[in-house]
């Protein structure tokens, strides 16, 4: 039974759910899917739950990762066909159906539909965070990222943590750290070379100790890490500054750049040829998704997870939705 209802945030710290209504008949581009899973985008999410770096507009709807049943297609549509089990990545909240105009098909465009096939053999409920590795695939590929590169990944939450497999699987060197014990067992697991805690005073030395760094990825958005970068010498001569995390500014050294030939870059979106890598390496094995499953909720619980990302973030790493009866 499809569910006709939403999440939104009705002002700052609120969560609400809505009604979508019945779903209409698919036009002759189009596609209507019902939602199995969806997945939390832990940053952007908060960011726009709490009114941070922009995200003022209330009431908003957010979220990018939905795992799906197609039930009806249109007259004209040919690569897709009712119970296909489909990713869908547009950013249009969390939602028991979408309606889907699957004519604009640009494999390296984010304005694509987005809505890919899923394999046989691989976890529907995991899907539900293929858009944070998208995300971080895209990026990894942007930052120039190859085999025997030096990588530093900061901040360990599902983006940074997917940026590390993606890293470690195109065949860099991965340092990652982060402040979490949790985070940095998780990473253990899932095969970074080094783990450093930076909670310890020492965090920048054992960075310093692998320097220097051919890409540094910025997931954890502490405004002072360009700074800190430049200040203990952690780049590469025409290193990259990856940021993947959300910034209202960002304040860097400007001979850090100049005198390095390097360079500072950001990704924040994804396609359907990096969804396709992605979707290569968790077959071979080479991404797992399962160690940063924290939360699978039905959707009805979805009032107290977001209660937690409001007042304990931490607390969640991968957090998965449920729309089943």
């Amino acid at each position: 039974m499809v569910r006709n209802t939403g999440i939104e945030y009705p002002e700052r710290g609120k969560m609400r759910f809505y009604d979508l209504g019945p779903p209409p008949d698919p036009g002759p581009t189009q596609i209507l899917i019902q939602t199995r899973y969806s997945g939390i985008t832990n940053g952007t999410e908060r960011h726009a739950l709490m009114a941070e770096h922009g995200w003022e507009h209330f009431p908003g709807r957010h979220g990018y990762q939905h795992v799906a049943t197609v039930i009806a297609v249109g007259d004209s549509v040919k690569q897709f066909k009712p119970d296909d089990l489909v990713y869908f990545g547009q950013y249009v909240g969390h939602r028991g159906w979408h309606l889907v105009d699957v004519a604009h098909a640009d494999l390296h465009s984010g304005a694509s539909h987005l809505c890919i096939h899923l394999p046989a053999g691989v976890e529907p409920k995991q899907c539900a965070l293929l858009g944070v590795a998208g995300v971080a695939m895209r990026g990894v590929r942007r930052f120039r990222v190859a085999p025997a590169r030096n990588v530093w990944v900061a901040g360990l939450g599902p983006i940074g943590q997917f940026a590390a497999q993606a890293a470690r699987a195109f065949g860099a060197t991965v340092t990652v750290s982060d402040v979490d014990d949790r985070r940095l067992e998780v990473a253990q697991e899932l095969g970074a070379h080094r783990v450093i805690d930076a909670k310890e005073g020492g965090g920048f030395e054992a960075l310093k100790a692998k320097a220097p760094y051919d890409c540094m990825i910025d997931a954890c958005g502490v405004e002072s890490l360009l700074l800190e970068i430049h200040k203990h010498r952690l780049l590469a001569y025409k290193g990259v500054v990856g940021a993947l995390a959300v910034r209202s500014q960002a304040v860097f050294q400007w001979s850090m750049l100049h005198m390095l030939e390097a360079s500072i870059e950001v990704s924040c979106h994804y396609s359907l040829d990096d969804l396709r890598v992605v979707l290569h390496f968790l077959q071979r094995g080479d991404i797992r998704v399962e160690p940063l499953i924290s939360h699978v909720v039905p959707i009805d619980e979805a009032p107290e997870i977001y209660g937690i990302m409001r007042d304990r973030p931490r607390d969640l790493l991968g957090v998965v939705f449920d729309w089943s009866d």
